[in-house]
């Protein structure tokens, strides 16, 4: 018959491993969330497998050893989502690795906008500190209209 200490030191152990797996959980589950997706979406693609959940456990384990705790790691899952997802790049939690030492460093790209008037481009001169709208042809014509009716286009 076991003693009282060995039953309970059986139990302190599998307490702290299920905590453990909450904590890896939630750093999977907040990859999925910042690529987009849904918890009831994960766990359909996970049952169509679709997802396979265990192939993200590992390194989640991994990232939450590096980052000491689960809010720097998911900090840090933000961080290389809102780089990647700016340059139109994939990105996975092996990622987060990859980036580790330049986390701080990692900023969105900036969006440019152009300004276009009736889908023609437009220049701004510093000389003459004017706005020249540049037709189908190449030429430059002066603007003469509101400076509201420019209109901003994001570009690549």
């Amino acid at each position: 018959m076991p003693k009282k200490k060995e039953i309970k030191k059986k139990k302190k152990k599998t307490k702290k491993k299920v905590q453990e797996e909450t904590a890896i959980q939630e750093i999977v589950n907040h990859y999925f969330y910042s690529k987009g997706l849904t918890l009831e979406q994960i766990k359909g693609d996970a049952k169509k497998k679709k997802i396979i959940y265990s192939r993200f456990t590992r390194p989640a384990k991994q990232l939450l050893i590096l980052a000491g705790s689960v809010k720097k790691a998911k900090s840090a899952i933000d961080k290389v989502a809102g780089w990647a997802k700016s340059r139109d790049l994939d990105y996975a939690i092996e990622t987060v690795f990859k980036k580790w030492l330049e986390l701080d460093k990692l900023k969105p790209k900036e969006i440019v906008k152009k300004p276009y008037y009736q889908g023609n481009p437009m220049v701004w001169s510093e000389t003459k500190r004017k706005w020249y709208v540049i037709d189908g042809y190449g030429d430059w014509l002066e603007f003469a209209a509101k400076e509201s009716d420019i209109e901003w286009r994001k570009t690549k």
